[in-house]
């Protein structure tokens, strides 16, 4: 910024007014770090395992789509009941999508990076061909789930009904809504807390990631545990996708989830995979995406901006991460180290 002439003061003075400061800002923060909540632990607790979930990109998509449907399809259910059955779906199809590659590790060796970077492109073409309008002279035919209004490039699902949206708690007039999502998303990180440290199955996953050899001696069935985990983090991947679809947008569009997956490696990797420490990770970078616009206006920066702030946070704290995984140092020099079969 210094070497464009702005004034770093002002622009930051202007991201933390425009994330905290005002109602409209903070409302943002909440709604921005409720789904990077949930798709961040996605990624925190696969790698207690020593998994590395790339794929919760996909998975949220996955979610996003099957809330979008339960949403618009289903009728005559009470609101309690639709919004839940809506996300419970959002859930199971997220945690599918997520066994996927968690079968693919433990019966044939897949690395869980390649194949959830595979899949987050499926998932992505899949939902495409879903909401696509067709094309003009009718030889593409309009997506099973597109809705019948929308036309060109306006790829989307129908809206969602009033019985499948998530209850309002807050509202900055005229209509920008803080969604009940965000406690859905708090008490998953609770839960997520307590599986790992509180039950015989988070032990085995934990000690899964520690040493799948040395778990597998001990009599842990590694398959299942790799397996339920992807499953597991697929799950909170899908409630991501869900609630951005029930709270926020009300249908499924293309683009309405980009990049928000990936953004769930930050998160995680910089709260230390430590599911509590999400909430504060998510709140962190949910302000940074809120206080944007006020940044930019207040010191004429680019809006960019903040993507290279972030970057540079996942640079710094990815770096450590990265040396420990790869490179023990101990008496005799270094020893490099290989995932090994699970």
């Amino acid at each position: 910024m210094l070497l464009n002439g702005r004034d770093p003061i002002t622009a930051f003075e202007g991201l933390f007014e425009g994330a905290f400061l005002e109602p409209r800002g903070l409302v943002a923060t909440f709604r921005n770090m409720t789904p990077l909540i949930l798709s961040g632990l996605a990624v925190a607790f696969a790698f207690k395992s020593g998994l590395f979930n790339i794929g919760a990109q996909g998975q949220l998509i996955m979610g996003s789509v099957a809330a979008a449907w339960v949403g618009f399809a289903v009728e005559g259910l009470p609101p309690l009941l639709h919004v839940t059955l809506a996300m419970l779906i959002a859930a199971v199809a997220g945690g599918l999508w997520g066994a996927i590659p968690g079968a693919l590790k433990a019966y044939a060796d897949a690395h869980e990076v390649i194949t959830t970077i595979m899949l987050n492109f499926i998932a992505g073409r899949f939902a495409e061909w879903l909401i696509s309008t067709g094309s003009a002279d009718g030889t593409i035919k309009r997506g099973p789930l597109s809705d019948p209004e929308a036309t060109g490039a306006i790829a989307r699902t129908p809206e969602i009904l009033d019985s499948a949206k998530l209850p309002v708690i807050y509202r900055v007039p005229p209509n920008f809504d803080l969604h009940a999502g965000i406690f859905l998303a708090i008490i998953a990180s609770v839960v997520i807390m307590f599986l790992l440290y509180r039950t015989t199955f988070g032990f085995q996953l934990r000690m899964v990631g520690l040493s799948p050899s040395a778990a597998r001696y001990a009599g842990v069935n590694v398959k299942r545990v790799t397996i339920m985990t992807m499953l597991i983090a697929g799950l909170l991947a899908g409630m991501a996708g869900g609630v951005q679809t029930l709270g926020v947008n009300y249908h499924y569009e293309g683009n309405q989830s980009l990049g928000l997956g990936f953004d769930a490696i930050t998160v995680a990797f910089l709260a230390g995979n430590n599911p509590l420490g999400v909430n504060f990770s998510a709140f962190l970078f949910g302000g940074m995406d809120a206080g944007t616009t006020r940044m930019a206006r207040n010191a004429a920066v680019a809006p960019e901006l903040i993507q290279v702030i972030q970057a540079l946070i996942l640079m710094f704290v990815a770096a450590d991460q990265i040396i420990r995984r790869l490179y023990r140092i101990g008496s005799g020099g270094g020893q490099w180290l290989s995932g090994g079969k699970r």
